[in-house]
């Protein structure tokens, strides 16, 4: 159990990586109330990105900008896809998320590449220093929430806070909804991308699959937060914090099966599990355990 404890911090450095990516997802799952399956696409897209501009002697600062952008430009095709050719939500994601595996073997050249000698902010070398980049990817993921919390607090942030909640009302007062759905598609990818960008540079190497099971961990993330904070305060800053901590209570859970399972051939199977936990809370909570109460107060009150 010490050897799990000494690797607390890498573990709460990815545990906020992956709050940063399922901030992304809370934009298109929660804001837009649109399942969004682009992510598992778009997170790869920047760490592929990200790694092959470190590689031919980009600083990291604006690699990071760039990998953003191409992560927008992700969001953008399965927008294109869902509001001017009529392609449902899921099924649009699915294929920009198709074909970014092309694009991002592309980009990479290989399955996988290598930049952990490259220009390095974030490194998961211990000798490097480890514990300073818990202030680095804190900090980072601190920017994008305050960021957010302006944005969506402006009147085109509003707007498209209206047409998740009520896309026929926010068209009836004139919103054009489309252009809202692109710019949060664009908004939530780009982040998305951002993120494993993050994940590239603090792993030392991107692989055209790193972003496999992206959307799952970032929906576990969205509910654990919500689980957590549902009662504490419906602030717009603090859910996204919750969702951050979510992210790293679900990085904590997984690096606890990782260390206490002896057959690798078993994690995929049981992470699955442990998200499907996270997944039914709400339910188990709202339906059973609500169901139980309410069995009892009847039955005090027939006695």
């Amino acid at each position: 159990m010490a050897g799990f404890f000494s690797t607390l911090p890498s573990v709460l450095d990815q545990g906020i990586i992956w709050g940063i990516m399922a901030i992304g997802v809370f934009i298109t799952f929660r804001i837009l109330d649109f399942a969004d399956l682009t992510v598992d696409g778009s997170f790869a897209t920047g760490g592929c990105t990200y790694a092959i501009l470190l590689s031919v002697g980009f600083p990291a600062a604006p690699a990071f900008l760039i990998a953003f952008l191409a992560g927008t430009l992700a969001g953008l095709i399965t927008a294109l896809l869902h509001c001017y050719l009529g392609i449902p939500g899921i099924l649009a994601g699915i294929l920009t998320q198709l074909m970014l595996w092309s694009i991002n073997l592309k980009i990479l050249g290989r399955a996988i590449l290598n930049v952990a000698n490259r220009d390095s902010l974030i490194s998961l070398n211990m000798s490097s220093g480890v514990y300073t980049t818990i202030p680095i990817v804190l900090g980072i993921a601190l920017a994008i929430i305050i960021l957010l919390y302006w944005f969506f607090g402006t009147k085109f942030g509003s707007s498209i806070r209206s047409t998740g909640s009520n896309p026929d009302m926010s068209k009836a007062n004139g919103i054009n909804i489309n252009s809202r759905k692109i710019v949060a598609l664009m908004l939530s990818n780009g982040i998305v991308a951002l993120g494993g960008a993050i994940l590239a540079q603090f792993q030392g190497s991107a692989e055209i699959n790193m972003g496999r099971g992206a959307i799952v961990i970032g929906l576990a993330a969205i509910i654990i937060g919500s689980t957590i904070g549902a009662k504490l305060s419906k602030n717009f800053a603090v859910s996204l914090l919750f969702v951050l901590a979510g992210g790293i209570i679900y990085f904590f859970v997984y690096q606890l099966i990782v260390f206490f399972t002896n057959e690798p051939e078993l994690l995929k199977m049981l992470s699955a599990i442990v998200v499907a936990i996270f997944l039914a809370i709400p339910y188990i909570k709202n339906v059973y355990i609500k169901n139980a109460k309410a069995k009892r107060q009847r039955a005090k009150e027939m006695e």
